[in-house]
């Protein structure tokens, strides 16, 4: 059993070394503590039980939030093709983080969009559906994902 599993545990049955480790964690990514040494000492913990712990723990909202995925989008060159197809993006909650464009030849280019997907408010086979019914959309295809 090489792969590592996962379980969604409520917050009462951990121990409180884990809780804390996820305090300190907090208090790290907020910037309220700057090292590691000051968070744990913030929140009554030693540095060991934070390093047992803080690769292995994670709110569920940080695992299920950080989803930024890839697309490479073929379309006609047409006026507002490009806009139509970001509001549609826009219209479920994602955030667009990255845009490239190639000059259009032939009539045709390509767009490469990097898209937190975290706030989506629909499925993602959905979002491509509403994409691919813009009539200048050729192609729509996921080309890599991540957090």
């Amino acid at each position: 059993m090489s792969e590592n599993q996962f379980f969604l545990v409520r917050e009462d049955m951990l121990t409180d070394a884990m809780q804390r480790t996820l305090e300190a964690k907090a208090l790290l990514s907020t910037g309220k503590a700057a090292k590691i040494n000051e968070a744990v000492q913030l929140v009554g913990l030693s540095r060991s039980a934070f390093y047992k712990y803080k690769d292995g723990i994670f709110p569920f909202h940080s695992v299920n939030k950080e989803r930024i995925i890839t697309l490479m989008i073929n379309l006609e060159d047409r006026s507002g093709t490009l806009s139509e197809l970001l509001q549609i993006v826009a219209s479920t909650g994602a955030n667009i983080l990255t845009i490239n464009q190639t000059i259009p030849l032939q009539g045709r280019a390509s767009i490469t969009l990097s898209v937190d997907t975290a706030p989506i408010t629909m499925g993602l086979h959905e979002l491509f559906a509403k994409m691919k019914s813009l009539e200048a959309v050729e192609r729509v295809e996921m080309v890599g994902s991540g957090s």
